[in-house]
């Protein structure tokens, strides 16, 4: 019984033994009755102590999940067998099933970090801070451009990335999903045409077609978008925007070169279209880079801190000209009357007392390592990767394997639920790629899996 336990992260070892446990047991379909192995093998295999598989044992024993039997050890309790039937949905932008997915299941094309990378201590005290010093917070609307000692730490975070911008060109929003949402309200109307990346992101997809935007499809390479294809596309349809993703785009994890970036750059400013680059994955970069926003002041930029943060503390903001932004700020007053000055004043708390910082470098580093190992774990099972991702969140690629619907199968034996064949792809087109999540590559499931994907490739003779 192998489980996987990370001892950098802050969840406490005997509670990840619980998880890990729980989903061991319904990931594979363990009878009522039947016994686990001892505390001491469970410690002995996993290199753990056995008071710390002991309680988590006990916890288990609590919750029904396990009982305990006089010098038989723990077995599964019947009440655990039948909760397997009714098992918690899952939900991720992404998926392959958007309900029915086992909760135990590993997310493998999961759009943000796993719950047990999440670091609580930082994120709790700068809580427990807003609510001595700022009681407001607590209970008041926020400004309608955003806390303004939050975007004070947002524009030192941009001048950090050389985009040169005033403060009034800064506006909040809850999440980036607001912020893309605002932009679309406020520069497009039903039958106009933007361009988009294909494969994208879905959620964009879902939003432009609620608002009745055409979308129109250009290859994402692994330099960016194909610029003979946007040209063509410019030309022939004149559409009003572009959607890009700059750094480690969303599902491919590649990113913009320079080269491609000013081509792009130049056709937008020849066809009078308007950029709105997506950078919520900024603070996983490694090393340097120019975002658009940077070579031109005409873009609009998107950030967020939802996916390093916290998926609950929803704070994302936009950058445009002033114009732009009072268009927006208005339209935002209208639909939502502000954001969370709760969530903005404790994130502005995590910036300006280094916290944040610190937990993005922490975050970067264990990506490096798991992308590093995950990129061999598919090398080794013949696997097609594209463009080789070098930091960021995911990784695309596509088993070899002739007939891909024994990959889902075999996905579904491992416990892993992949990523949607469909989702990607802004008319929904089906095909064999698939968004790996480096964060849950190395899962034991995870590996598994690829190791059964090789397996099961035909030999050569």
């Amino acid at each position: 019984m192998e489980l996987r336990i990370d001892r950098q992260a802050l969840v406490p070892v005997v509670q990840q033994i619980v998880e890990a446990l729980t989903c061991w047991l319904r990931c594979n379909g363990v009878e009522p009755g039947a016994r686990l192995p001892s505390v001491r093998q469970i410690a002995r295999i996993n290199l753990l102590s056995q008071s710390c598989v002991a309680e988590a044992c006990e916890r288990l024993v609590a919750q029904g999940v396990l009982a305990s039997r006089h010098g038989a050890g723990f077995v599964v309790a019947a009440t655990a067998a039948a909760a397997q039937g009714h098992p918690q949905a899952v939900c991720f932008e992404g998926a392959e099933d958007k309900e029915g997915a086992p909760s135990c299941e590993l997310q493998l094309g999961g759009g943000g970090l796993p719950e047990s990378w999440r670091e609580t201590d930082d994120l709790a005290y700068a809580i427990r801070q807003v609510s001595r010093t700022d009681m407001a917070g607590l209970f008041n609307y926020s400004t309608p451009l955003g806390l303004p000692a939050l975007r004070r730490q947002i524009l030192k975070r941009l001048k950090r990335l050389d985009i040169s911008v005033e403060d009034s060109q800064i506006l909040t929003t809850s999440g980036a999903s607001q912020a893309l949402d605002l932009i679309v309200r406020v520069l497009f109307k039903p039958g106009d045409s933007v361009v988009v990346e294909s494969p994208g992101y879905p959620m964009l997809f879902d939003l432009l077609r609620l608002h009745g935007v055409t979308m129109l499809e250009v290859p994402r390479t692994p330099q960016g978008p194909d610029v003979a294809a946007l040209e063509a596309l410019l030309l022939k349809h004149r559409p009003r925007g572009l959607f890009i993703n700059s750094f480690h785009h969303n599902p491919t994890g590649c990113s913009l070169t320079s080269g491609v970036a000013q081509q792009v750059l130049q056709l937008a400013k020849e066809h009078g279209v308007q950029v709105i680059e997506d950078d919520v994955y900024a603070d996983l970069h490694n090393g340097p880079g120019k975002r658009l926003a940077a070579l031109d002041d005409c873009v609009i930029y998107v950030g967020s801190y939802s996916k390093t943060l916290s998926s609950s503390l929803r704070v994302g903001f936009v950058v445009a000209t002033s114009e732009v932004i009072a268009q927006l700020a208005e339209v935002k007053m209208i639909s939502s009357l502000g954001a969370s000055r709760f969530c903005e004043s404790v994130l502005a708390c995590l910036l300006a007392n280094g916290a944040y910082r610190k937990l993005v470098q922490r975050q970067r580093q264990r990506l490096n390592n798991d992308r590093q190992a995950a990129l061999q774990q598919l090398e080794d099972a013949d696997w097609e990767v594209f463009g080789k991702p070098t930091g960021g969140l995911f990784i695309w690629a596509r088993s070899r394997l002739p007939d891909y619907a024994q990959v889902r199968v075999q996905a579904r034996r491992f416990g892993v639920v992949l990523s949607s064949a469909t989702a990607f792809d802004p008319a929904g087109a089906a095909n064999e790629w698939l968004r790996i999540n480096v964060a849950c590559a190395c899962d034991p499931r995870a590996r598994a899996f690829f190791q059964a994907t090789a397996r099961d490739r035909p030999q050569a003779f």
